[in-house]
């Protein structure tokens, strides 16, 4: 009986190991990557730890500078909404984070918050930018509110979407999607790392959107096919890890952030919980909370036309402002006349 139920479980054992076997597949290059999912405002810039920044520069020329920061696992291409809302107005700069989208990252220690605000700072330099408003969604708002800290030189604005940042609490960590929380255990990410994705891609979406109509099969492909680019389902690991470099957020650390800043938040977000938001703006000083009813983790793409006109207004009354007064301000030695259109 022993023999019979040992050679069972070899069996067993080694047909879940040919299935796992048949179950990876390899990298896709980048060559092949960037022939689909280039677009013609694509350009690259090499950043001095060797990675390979992919960014677009689109919109108004000489409109006021956005630059915009995705998420985990996530592209640029999270904000193509917000440019075509934005762009006749606005200069929008989007860019992938190192492992991820089509730029390449190496090292590995490319993969974290300095080297996040590592990336940004390399790209608001080679498109010569000396002030910008700042936008990042989730992880991307980790790093913005990051790059706001220790560069509030060169942020006029600042808009958090749905941003990480702050320690989960046990509550906000119990409700965390069952797909990531397995994904933090580190056997299954060994045993998964080199599968097709796409099963928990999807299901990894469905958990982003409130409305399930916004997932749709090329996002899934894009996605699928971006996830398997060289390096990167080692630089998705590393973050899920908890291993990689990172900036936790805290009320002494917001306090410091004296940027006008616009925070963004669904109000069914399952990824990062509205209350998160909420702490963002209670403890930035000049911060304004929007949160959007029916909505999950990505506004930006369930709210487009929302939170488009959202941020334009808010750039309006506090950052452009702001910017025509400091100019007005230097070309009258420092005395800022206002036009009255009113008067006779």
């Amino acid at each position: 009986m022993g023999r019979i139920l040992g050679v069972t479980l070899l069996a067993l054992v080694a047909l879940a190991g040919a299935v796992w076997l048949a179950m990876r597949v390899p990298d896709i290059p980048f060559a092949t990557l960037e022939a689909a999912y280039t677009s013609p405002t694509s350009q690259f810039v090499t950043l001095e730890n060797g990675a390979r920044v992919h960014f677009r520069d689109e919109g108004q020329p000489d409109g006021h500078p956005i630059v915009l920061v995705h998420g985990f696992s996530a592209s640029l291409h999270t904000w193509e909404g917000w440019v075509g809302a934005l762009g006749d107005d606005y200069r929008l700069i989007s860019l992938d984070l190192p492992g991820h989208g089509l730029s390449r990252q190496f090292p590995l220690e490319a993969v974290g918050t300095s080297g996040f605000v590592a990336t940004i700072d390399a790209v608001a330099d080679v498109t010569g930018l000396d002030r910008f408003t700042l936008a990042g969604s989730s992880m991307g708002g980790h790093a913005a509110w990051a790059y706001a800290v220790s560069r509030p030189e060169r942020t006029d604005g600042l808009v958090l979407v749905g941003a990480a940042g702050w320690i989960e609490t046990e509550d906000e960590a119990a409700s965390t999607p069952l797909v990531i929380r397995a994904l933090q255990v580190g056997i299954i990410r060994h045993l998964i790392k080199d599968l097709d994705l796409r099963p928990m891609i999807r299901r990894g979406l469905i958990g982003s959107f409130h409305d399930q109509s916004h997932i749709y099969t090329a996002m899934v492909d894009r996605y699928a096919a971006l996830s398997r680019a060289p390096g990167h389902r080692a630089a998705i690991m590393h973050l899920l890890s908890g291993n990689a470099e990172r900036l936790d957020a805290t009320k002494a650390l917001m306090a410091a952030i004296e940027t006008p800043t616009l925070v963004l938040h669904g109000r069914q977000d399952k990824l990062v919980p509205v209350s998160n938001g909420e702490r963002f703006g209670s403890t930035i000083s000049d911060a304004e909370l929007i949160i959007y009813e029916e909505t999950g983790h990505l506004p930006q793409e369930e709210r487009t036309a929302e939170s488009a006109a959202d941020v334009d207004d808010f750039l309006t009354r506090k950052v452009l402002v702001s910017s025509v007064s400091a100019i007005a301000a230097q070309a009258t030695g420092g005395a800022v006349v206002v036009e009255d259109l009113n008067s006779p």
